[in-house]
């Protein structure tokens, strides 16, 4: 007779029951944490504010990563990125609020310059015109000994030979001020011709066209200026893009640096504004959760 040597599997006692089920139990209890943390990352609400932000800063995140986290959390735009980024953008619902050109080591402060910022600044405002969407940067440069006055004719001289080309295509250029305090590579740029809000404001003017406004980078009119919400409400009509970061330091936007964001959000939306406001900070932290958190500071 043949004996059956396949073995039994042991009687289920209530005690080992009650063993697996408190088991099963404690390890769903474990998993909770991960899962309340993805439940918790916050996407924008209200949307009053357009948000953007910049890849630069959160590098090495490739732009791949950070447009999925800006898309995830309710952004519109990942910017200051080349045209060969932005079937990724596209890809993920988002676009480039604003192009580059040429870089702001070189600009319309000097005339030996000009040729090379003109020639960049027109391949960006067609690339940038192409897609439909609405700005392109500029810059200044440095001053390296030139006055204010031949600073600003040449400036003014430069941006008159583009400008006409911006408007045709309907692209605005957003001349940035940059400060020249601070000397930390990306942090400052000693030397920067226009570091300061008025001297952009009246390049705009002297220029004269709705095509050229500036770029209002809340962390250099900081250290420059200060008094971000009086001129906010005073320049507004001449700001046609917005950038943040914390300081000192350009990290992140909390309760470790100076700039208190909520009421400048708020300031930025009284004046009407329907442009971008781009997230320019260097994280020190977790690169996705300080973006997200920036992202909820400035959503009021």
């Amino acid at each position: 007779m043949k004996t059956n040597t396949k073995p039994r599997r042991p009687a289920v006692s209530a005690t080992n029951r009650r063993r697996w089920l408190q088991a099963g139990a404690a390890a769903a209890c474990t998993a909770l944490p991960r899962i309340a943390a993805a439940q918790d990352e916050y996407k924008v609400t209200q949307g009053r504010i357009r948000q953007s932000v910049i890849h630069w800063c959160f590098r090495p995140m490739p732009v791949e990563d950070l447009a999925a986290n800006a898309a995830r959390m309710g952004l519109k735009s990942v910017e200051l990125v080349g045209p060969e980024h932005w079937p990724t953008l596209k890809k993920h619902g988002l676009m480039c609020a604003i192009s580059g050109s040429h870089g702001f080591a070189k600009g319309f402060a000097h005339v030996e310059e000009r040729a090379e910022c003109l020639d960049k600044l027109r391949q960006s405002i067609d690339a940038t015109a192409g897609e439909g969407w609405p700005s392109v940067i500029t810059f200044s440069g440095f001053r390296r000994g030139i006055s204010d006055e031949d600073g600003m004719r040449n400036m003014v001289e430069g941006l008159k030979k583009i400008v006409g080309h911006a408007e045709k295509k309907k692209v605005t250029l957003c001349l940035e001020m940059l400060n020249s305090k601070v000397n930390v590579e990306m942090k400052g740029h000693p030397d920067y011709f226009c570091d300061n809000i008025e001297r952009c404001v009246e390049i705009c003017n002297q220029v004269g066209s709705e095509r050229l406004k500036i770029l209002f980078d809340i962390y250099h009119v900081q250290i420059m200026q200060g008094d971000l919400i009086a001129r906010i409400r005073k320049f507004h009509p001449f700001i046609g893009h917005y950038h943040t970061a914390g300081n000192p330091g350009r990290n992140e936007i909390d309760d470790t640096q100076e700039i208190h964001y909520p009421p400048i959000m708020k300031a930025i939306i009284e004046t009407g504004y329907k442009g971008y406001v781009g997230q320019e900070f260097i994280p020190l932290r977790d690169k996705a959760a300080s973006l997200n958190q920036a992202v909820k500071i400035c959503d009021v």
